[in-house]
């Protein structure tokens, strides 16, 4: 994982920390006397009664057979610890990879079976690391100021040493006094050394990459009984308190457990925070870390959950799709949130997982699994704030049932993100059906894959991903939010207006100000439950204010296979165009053009066996473009995905109104198609003195109405008329149902 590291926090270091160091009596407390070496970072009682137990808990059964498996195959291939030269992807990477989860899977099968010749092959692999490490300097495949030793990037490092350190916990009492001197000093300390003092510009920044380091810092500074590292993981190299690990849990994470990078890298950076915390609290339980901040750390287990859709995260800023909670970093957090909490839903995600760790809160998860203590796990639409303070925007998340596969409206209006943001305020996606249909790039990335540039981010992340044209938002004269400017981006963050997650009709409403000059935005995105249909109604509102001409364009990227365009195409046949020259309009070619009208502006198609259609009510003079990603990309780095594009040339003020209609099914093995054409016959927009009125007729001569105002006060009234009828509601939205002719109408 990385990402650029040029907002660096650079504290002081050297010998003035050295100093600060000596003059400080450290306030973390050991559970083990600095001349012990029995394990600290896991009960080891508990754990010499697990080969006992394991036998009757199938999920740790199944997980110390895959264990022993994994390190067996390693141990009979031999010692391998290469001279570091590959970026990611490459043999040296991939081998000191594989070297530090058999490190750390030998140690627990050490403990767990009772069999030495664990903790012997640990033995051999750390004195080997013990006298290839202080031979090296920077990586050569290093390309920034954040360059490792063993990998081309410290974060890698930082990761090994997690791992590879609570591995050398478990066996440290097997070794002798001379093996224990010559592996402390030749690999453990100079590691948590270089990724400290010798990296301030990382450890001391407030992102992930310093989250991997200050864990594995401290959690080496338990092992080899030194409070003084922990104290400086846990404080910063200055010891002030402005860095560490402890101020990156204030600063990271919002008070409802949302993490500022996103959900892609919520997942990454878990696995350091609970994994520290763990050791924390069992070395040092006065701090109550699982309590601080009003229990953040579980409240962030539980977010991550939340942030998926069958179990697969949610791919906002620099994500990939395939990440699901099938993860270590997730199997950790799950197993130690239940051993803190006890909460039987976290079980229910053990079991869909299929795995758990070997540890005591690993048989913990696997005996009560056993014995049917799982309880469903409380998916819900909900407001994830964003920001330390819950006021830099938020993340709305509306679901139409409790399953994790139910219709999902997901709202970005967060903040940026750091150097993984994204430039898509108020943007949207959408899952229906067990699918992703309105989505998200995400990174343009092929991790660890070697032939794609090292495994790293490729340049088309700049040139598209990150580009607010990849996105389903405002983006206004072929610019990106704040010109793709990540410094100015960090400085704004949308607000929150509204949002109400229960009933037959949830609403998000947000607003930007500042990602244009001169513009203002603001959108309300609605999940309207219809009677009679099968799915629920995406509506779409957006009003736009600049204070000069401007093009607007709106896209909306899709997955499935177009179907049916309610109006006119001219379509390039022989040649595709290229949309643009910068900002991500150069990777889009152009399919074909259109210009809609208010009876006619709709799109169908078909993502597996359900149709969707995208009616819009298009501003005057508005145009609708068919295009494709892939343009200007020569070593096909970018995956071909179609959107539409919304486009109108306005005097400064225009208002986007939009509805997404899942409709029908279609049978491949039974040949047979129902519903495949829209249920909506009409889309109409209203504006009122102080609210917009979006009403939308069906076939069978029904409407519903969603009236929307501009402000937020619960106990304010408003009135309107639609089609004729007045209607009054208090708060920001109001919907009313008309039936049929005949029928009586519900408000």
């Amino acid at each position: 994982m990385g990402g650029s590291m040029k907002s660096v926090l650079r504290q002081a270091s050297g010998l003035l920390a050295v100093m600060l160091l000596a003059a400080t009596v450290p306030a973390t407390g050991f559970a083990a006397g600095p001349s012990d070496t029995a394990p600290v970072l896991f009960n080891a009682p508990e754990m010499a009664s697990l080969i006992g137990d394991g036998a009757r808990y199938p999920m740790f059964a199944k997980e110390l057979q895959r264990t022993r498996k994994e390190v067996d195959a390693a141990m009979r291939a031999g010692i391998d610890v290469p001279v570091p030269k590959d970026p990611g992807g490459g043999r040296t990477h991939e081998q000191h990879k594989r070297n530090y989860t058999t490190l750390y899977g030998a140690g627990l099968l050490y403990r767990a079976t009772g069999d030495k010749a664990y903790a012997d092959y640990a033995r051999r692999m750390l004195l080997a690391y013990a006298k290839l490490y202080p031979t090296l300097g920077q990586h050569p495949a290093a390309k920034n100021e954040a360059g490792g030793r063993l990998f081309w990037q410290s974060l890698n490092d930082a990761v090994w040493l997690v791992y590879s350190v609570q591995g050398y916990d478990a066996i440290r009492d097997t070794l002798s006094a001379e093996d224990r001197k010559t592996i402390d000093d030749g690999v453990f300390r100079p590691m948590a050394k270089f990724l400290s003092d010798d990296q301030p510009q990382v450890f001391d920044i407030i992102h992930n990459h310093a989250t991997w380091a200050c864990a594995a810092v401290g959690m080496t500074g338990y092992v080899l009984r030194d409070p003084a590292m922990v104290e400086k993981a846990l404080k910063g190299t200055d010891l002030s308190g402005k860095a560490g690990f402890l101020r990156q849990i204030d600063l990271l994470f919002s008070p409802d457990g949302y993490y500022t990078e996103g959900p892609y890298y919520q997942r990454y950076a878990l696995q350091p925070f609970v994994v520290f915390a763990h050791a924390i609290d069992a070395n040092d339980p006065g701090r109550k870390i699982f309590a601080y901040r009003d229990g953040v750390l579980l409240k962030a287990i539980r977010a991550s959950v939340q942030l998926t859709y069958d179990g697969y995260f949610f791919p906002f800023n620099d994500a990939m799709p395939d990440k699901s909670l099938r993860t270590d970093e997730l199997y950790q957090a799950v197993a130690i949130g239940y051993g803190v909490t006890r909460d039987p839903s976290f079980l229910s995600i053990a079991k869909w997982q299929g795995r758990t760790t070997l540890t005591p809160e690993g048989i913990e998860v696997a005996r009560d699994v056993a014995a049917g203590k799982a309880q469903p796990f409380p998916y819900a639409s909900m407001l994830l704030r964003d920001g330390p303070d819950g006021d830099q925007g938020a993340l709305a998340i509306m679901r139409s049932g409790p399953g994790d596969t139910d219709q999902v409206l997901v709202v970005k209006n967060t903040a940026q993100g750091m150097g993984h943001g994204h430039f898509d305020k108020l943007n949207w996606i959408l899952y229906d059906n067990g699918h992703p249909i309105v989505t998200d790039y995400g990174a343009a990335r092929f991790l660890n894959i070697e032939a794609k540039d090292g495994g790293r981010y490729l340049t088309e992340n700049q040139t598209w991903a990150k580009q607010t044209i990849a996105h389903n938002t405002l983006v206004v004269n072929e610019a990106s939010h704040f010109d793709g400017k990540v410094k100015l981006a960090s400085t704004l963050a949308p607000k929150q207006v509204f949002f109400a997650d229960a009933g037959v009709t949830k609403i998000s409403t947000a607003q930007m100000v500042g990602a244009y000059p001169g513009v203002a935005f603001r959108r309300s995105l609605a999940q309207l439950e219809i009677d009679g249909l099968a799915a629920p109604l995406v509506v779409d509102l957006m009003r736009v204010h600049g204070d000069k001409p401007a093009q607007y364009d709106l896209p909306l990227h899709f997955a499935g296979q177009i179907i049916d365009a309610g109006f006119p195409l001219k379509s390039n046949l022989a040649e595709r165009p290229v949309l643009g020259k910068a900002a991500g309009y150069q990777h889009l070619w152009v399919d074909a053009v259109g210009t809609p009208d208010a009876a006619n502006a709709r799109l169908t198609w078909i993502n597996d066996n359900r149709f969707y259609t995208y009616r819009m009510l298009p501003p005057a003079g508005a145009s609708v473009i068919l295009a494709e990603s892939g343009a200007n990309d020569p070593l096909f780095n970018l995956r071909r995905e179609p959107v539409l594009i919304e486009r109108v040339k306005s005097a400064g003020d225009t208002t986007f109104v939009a509805v997404l209609e899942p409709h029908g099914a279609y049978d491949p093995s039974a040949e047979t198609t129902k519903g495949s054409t829209s249920r909506v016959k009409a889309l109409r927009h209203e504006r009122t003195a102080d609210a917009d009125l979006v009403s939308i007729d069906l076939v069978d001569g029904r409407t519903v109405s969603l009236a929307v105002a501009d402000d937020a006060d619960a106990a304010r009234e408003h009135r309107a008329t639609i089609d004729g009828r007045a209607v009054s509601w208090k708060g920001h939205f109001g919907r009313f149902d008309t039936p049929a002719a005949g029928a009586g109408a519900r408000p």
